[in-house]
């Protein structure tokens, strides 16, 4: 679900993309690099062992907290408090500063079709993952989407709380 999470990304007004090592490893797949990424997003990073951009959110510049797409190593990191990467720090921040945090996990039906790089394929997550999602789902100031059309209905009403709008203008 990475590209049809850039999509909605590229639709939102004043977004900033926190990279981690693994996400930026794994964009150039999908046709992604981080100079095609700056065209259209100020991209922060994870090249500091303590996630030195996490200040941001000490200095109420972000409103919201989106990872989109949310591997199950994410969820499961978020879910249990830890925060080792750049996202996972993020989440863990915002939580302790109520900032609200979004997280589309990918992982949640007991069979997903998913595009690897070269292809689509089905993957059977186990019940740790889904387990994960659930407990992720109970801790405050987050809220899970298990589906596009979720996100999109949880960044809908968060732009709403907000004042805010979709961007109409076409990227």
């Amino acid at each position: 679900m990475l590209e049809e999470s850039i999509e909605m990304a590229l639709a939102l007004p004043g977004v900033d993309l926190f990279l981690s090592a693994a996400g930026e490893e794994v964009l150039p797949l999908y046709g992604w690099t981080v100079p095609k990424l700056r065209e259209h997003f100020r991209v922060v990073r994870d090249n500091s062992a303590s996630s030195v951009p996490v200040g941001m959110l000490y200095e109420g510049i972000y409103h919201t907290v989106v990872i989109a797409p949310a591997t199950s190593n994410t969820v499961a990191k978020c879910a249990f408090g830890i925060s080792d990467t750049l996202p996972t720090n993020l989440y863990a921040q915002a939580g302790k500063q109520c900032v609200p945090g979004i997280v589309f996990a990918c992982d949640t039906e007991p069979s997903v079709i998913t595009q690897s790089p070269h292809e689509w394929v089905e993957v059977r997550p186990r019940a740790i993952e889904l387990e994960n999602v659930e407990r992720l789902a109970r801790i405050e100031y987050t809220r899970v989407a298990r589906s596009l059309d979720e996100l999109r209905a949880a960044l809908s009403e968060r732009l709403s709380d907000l004042g805010l709008a979709w961007n109409t203008s076409s990227s």
